[in-house]
């Protein structure tokens, strides 16, 4: 795995569809592209451990965000590199000269702390890395998703899991209230037939995490099947999750959450997805 190893999913990502996901008020997430990206990693036999199997599923989560109508330099990481970048620099780097947008270009690759690969958010107690985030200047992260994998080892490592989401979730509540935070666990299908202890208490889990206020305004689980360090025979199985914790409920509570804690100005695109409708109000950009 690359130092960038998002640049595996470029290819995937760039022939994607970028079709709204609302269908009759309805969220539909592109389970098919989220099976092919994962199979990324696990052909070149990654293991959930490797962290390339999260690194998957986080570009997968940030092309829905941009689906939802979400400014693509606004949702981290970006499609292309560098994964990290203000909107406000992007467009500035646009705005210059042929010349001078490829020079600064290849130089901002280079600075990492510039253009870092991973965004690092303060919350109240501690920094922590955000595995999605939607962020901009004047806004701030409004969106700051976080996502967990697991293939094996079900009942060692479940308590683990929930005692650390819990914990980052306050921690970035704490700082920012008005944010819509998330959590996505992405586990094998195996924790069904294998360990069904687990899998009661990893929908027990998804429920309690978004049942306190100041903890996550939405959860997901997501189970597939996959054969470790294999690319054949990937199929998520949304049968296996009940409604309340799917993934689709889960892009349908996040944006319902930002879309209520700003005004009717911002984010027009993804009000205009959502309802299926021209709403007759132009973008306001903060900064102006």
């Amino acid at each position: 795995m690359s130092e960038d190893s998002f640049v595996e999913f470029e290819p995937l990502l760039a022939s994607a569809g970028d079709d709204s996901p609302w269908k009759e008020g309805e969220y539909y997430a592109d389970m098919g592209l989220l099976e092919d990206l994962i199979g990324i990693p696990l052909g070149q036999g990654a293991t959930s451990q490797s962290g390339w199997l999260a690194k998957a599923l986080d570009s997968w989560i940030a092309h829905e965000l941009r689906r939802s109508g979400f400014h693509a330099d606004e949702v981290w990481p970006r499609q292309e590199a560098p994964r990290v970048l203000p909107h406000e620099v992007s467009t500035f780097i646009n705005r210059l000269p042929k010349a001078m947008r490829a020079d600064l270009h290849k130089r901002l690759l280079k600075d990492k702390k510039t253009a870092p690969t991973s965004a690092k958010v303060l919350g109240r107690a501690y920094v922590k890395q955000v595995d999605v985030v939607v962020a901009q200047w004047a806004r701030g992260p409004e969106i700051m998703v976080s996502t967990k994998t697991m293939e094996s080892s079900f009942g060692n490592n479940m308590f683990n899991r929930f005692e650390e989401s819990y914990g980052d979730a306050k921690n970035l509540r704490g700082r920012h209230p008005l944010a819509a935070i998330g959590f996505v666990f992405l586990l094998n299908s195996s924790i069904h037939s294998q360990a069904p202890g687990s899998y009661e208490r990893a929908i027990d889990m998804m429920r309690k995490l978004k049942a306190e206020l100041d903890v996550y305004d939405a959860t997901a689980l997501i189970i597939a099947d996959w054969t470790p360090r294999s690319a054949e025979g990937i199929k998520v199985r949304p049968e296996l999750v009940p409604e309340d914790v799917s993934i689709n409920r889960f892009f349908e509570e996040m944006v319902a959450a930002v879309l209520s804690r700003t005004p009717i100005e911002m984010h027009v695109a993804v009000r205009e997805r959502r309802e299926a409708r021209e709403i007759p109000v132009p973008e306001q950009d903060p900064e102006e």
